[in-house]
């Protein structure tokens, strides 16, 4: 039987995959790469750009669409198989990247090239390819001894099945958990459509009465609304307990083995720390920068996190004679203190964004904004029913990109939302070769008597994922490790946060917040609600997303050989950031996915840091109007089209004129005075 992954492909055979083609095709896949790889090292011409760099950055092709293929199925539809066969690639690819950095034929080819560099004619984006690929060796222990590089190459097969084994304890653990509700006064305070949820969880598992779970749609609103205190302290222990029961599925000693030997990774290569080793390729550049700017946005948001701390205890008292706010409270009391101060219920706003509307919202914002056109198609193959797939095209009615939109929970998909690619943009042999791009997220799903519809969350967070998918569809550069996405890390966000202002203006929202069945468009006095309750409890969610980043700093900005107790470490690194009170049951680091088994360790400030360049990139756009196509085209020309061709701040300063500021920030945040 012919292999579906090893016949060459433009858009994804989805259908025709099954879970057995996919170790074969990996390992041909690796077999052929590994053969261009050859060809390039034992090239007997002198090395050049274009037989050594360029010829290096078009190779493995095939290797990169299975495997960007096959891991976003073990994100969105994954299964037992495919989780052992992830187990037995992932070492594989783990020795074969570095087969590649550890070629010494192949580095001393390109080093020949990168040290004759101010002798050639390059191109900015040729230059940054040269460095890029230069320093992407000599990071991976290019210039080690033999010893040196048998231990990196331990090392990295041990992190690549480490960081697996932590995200599949951590589904396994959010999958395992159930709390089954039999008695309707349990479900107090909770809105019908999340009850209706409920049973239907229930029932589609053949069990009597209401079923809550760990997933975000399920366990959100009963955080949010459920007046059971005993039952949101259940539900709240269990959620921030996964990978923390002393058990198989306990990740506390992954964690101690992933941060040990990113850290020894790291002195090999002569860093410091594991921080060291990741920001010299990111903006901030030093841990010690990460740490300033961290404290520089705690300093301006404790006091107002200890204020509306403080108001939201006395809220408490006062409502139900609660004398020690808990974590389990915080959800449930700020959405009713939200209510009484804005009478701004989620529940009242969700009519308005029924998620077909809001695609379509989002849709209208990018044709506005960059003139692209969205259609969608029934012809493409998709890995799961519910995928819809659109083709994208620009004002000329060229295609500019394929477009797959994943939008439900299912026992196979992890939880959050994510943008992936099943194709990168490039250019080659003068042909401009076009991306296939992919959102995934996890908002509620229809009922029998309800569509889909979105909190004033689910659509910021649509609206983000839709900025990192522009930022892949608009890519326009010549080489493929250089599109789309492929920026330094804290500037990745910058595309898909800036999106998420377009949901607080009355024009974008007039182009999609129409009432599901009266059809009337959202009342102004809601929108100016949502606009005025924007900075509701800001200074307590920064100080929120400035403790991860302090959590993550901590562990992979010192050297952690000394840490015995993943909570005690731990608890000592929120010191300055906790607000509620200690819970023994609990721990963060154990299922903190982003830093042990995604892309950001030492790299989760990049959030805040995002933050500042969209707040301040926003204000540029409200100067000159949300709409407005010369800052657009601006944003497209020299943001979204140029992917890691030139180094960001440079970028960012031809699209605004000069650097960012961290007050527009600030006055968003409601933090500062706005200077009006």
């Amino acid at each position: 039987m012919s292999n579906p992954l090893l016949t060459p492909f433009d858009k994804a055979p989805f259908e025709q995959i099954h879970n057995e083609h996919f170790k074969p095709a990996f390992l041909q896949a690796i077999e052929n790469a590994r053969q261009e790889i050859d060809q390039i090292a034992n090239n007997p011409e002198p090395p050049t750009f274009e037989n050594t760099l360029v010829a290096l950055d078009y190779s493995g092709r095939q290797l990169d669409r299975i495997s960007s293929l096959f891991f976003n199925l073990n994100s969105a539809e994954t299964n037992e198989e495919i989780q052992k066969i992830a187990q037995e690639v992932s070492p594989l690819l783990s020795e074969f990247s570095n087969d590649i950095t550890l070629n010494e034929g192949l580095f001393k080819r390109i080093k020949s090239v990168y040290e004759n560099r101010s002798a050639l004619e390059l191109s900015e984006e040729q230059k940054t390819l040269l460095k890029k690929r230069y320093k992407s060796f000599s990071r991976n222990g290019a210039n080690l001894n033999e010893a040196g590089k048998n231990r990196l190459r331990e090392i990295d097969k041990e992190l690549a099945q480490l960081k697996l084994k932590f995200g599949e304890n951590v589904l396994a653990e959010t999958n395992k958990y159930e709390m089954l509700l039999t008695k309707e006064e349990q479900l107090k305070g909770l809105p019908e459509g999340a009850k209706e949820a409920a049973a239907q969880l229930a029932k589609s598992k053949e069990k009597e009465g209401w079923l809550v779970t760990l997933d975000y749609p399920s366990y959100i609103p009963f955080m949010k609304y459920a007046e059971n205190r005993d039952l949101r302290k259940e539900l709240s222990l269990a959620f921030g307990s996964k990978g923390f029961h002393g058990d198989d599925l306990d990740n506390q000693e992954n964690v101690l083995k992933i941060v040990n030997l990113r850290h020894e990774r790291a002195n090999l290569l002569g860093y410091n720390t594991h921080a060291h080793f990741v920001l010299e390729e990111r903006m901030a550049e030093t841990p010690q920068k990460v740490l300033d700017f961290l404290n520089e946005l705690l300093e301006k948001a404790k006091p107002a996190a200890k204020r509306e701390f403080n108001e939201l205890e006395a809220f408490a008292k006062e409502m139900d004679g609660i004398n020690q706010l808990e974590k389990w409270d915080s959800a449930y009391y700020s959405e009713k203190l939200k209510q009484k101060l804005f009478n701004l219920d989620d529940e009242k706003l969700k009519p308005y964004f029924k998620l077909e509307n809001v695609i379509d919202g989002v849709f209208k914002v990018a044709e506005k904004l960059f003139d692209l056109k969205f259609k969608e198609v029934f012809d493409i193959e998709k890995y799961h029913e519910e995928v819809k797939t659109f083709e994208v095209y620009d004002r000329n009615d060229r295609l500019i990109s394929l477009f797959y939109a994943d939008f439900h929970p299912r026992p196979g998909k992890r939880g959050g939302a994510w943008m992936t690619s099943y194709k990168p943009q490039y250019t080659l042999n003068g042909e401009n070769s076009r991306p296939h791009i992919s959102n995934v997220c996890n908002f509620t799903k229809p009922t029998s008597s309800k569509p889909s519809l979105l909190t004033f969350n689910e659509v910021t967070t649509l609206f983000h994922e839709f900025g990192h998918a522009l930022h892949g569809m608009l890519a326009n550069t010549n080489y493929p490790s250089l599109s789309g996405t492929s920026v330094y890390w804290d500037f990745v966000e910058l595309p898909s946060q800036i999106m998420e202002n377009w949901c607080y203006e009355k024009e974008a929202l007039e182009l999609f917040a129409y009432h599901y069945e009266t059809g009337e468009l959202i009342p102004m006095e809601l929108v100016q609600k949502i606009k005025e309750s924007a900075t509701f409890q800001e200074g307590m969610a920064t100080v929120r997303q400035l403790s991860f980043g302090f959590l993550d700093m901590a562990w992979h900005g010192k050297d952690p050989s000394g840490i015995s107790d993943v909570k005690s470490y731990e608890t000592k690194a929120f010191e300055n950031t906790s607000l509620f009170p200690e819970t023994t049951e609990t721990c963060m680091s154990t299922a903190f996915s982003h830093i042990f088994q995604g892309g950001y360790s030492s790299g989760y400030y990049s959030y805040k840091w995002a933050e500042v360049l969209d707040a301040d990139a926003f204000a540029y756009f409200k100067e000159e109007g949300i709409f407005n196509k010369e800052v657009a085209d601006k944003f497209k020309e020299h943001v979204l089209s140029k992917g890691g061709t030139e180094n960001p701040m440079t970028l960012y300063k031809r699209f605004r004129g000069e650097e960012p500021k961290i007050e527009p920030l600030l006055e968003r945040a409601g933090l500062i005075q706005s200077s009006d």
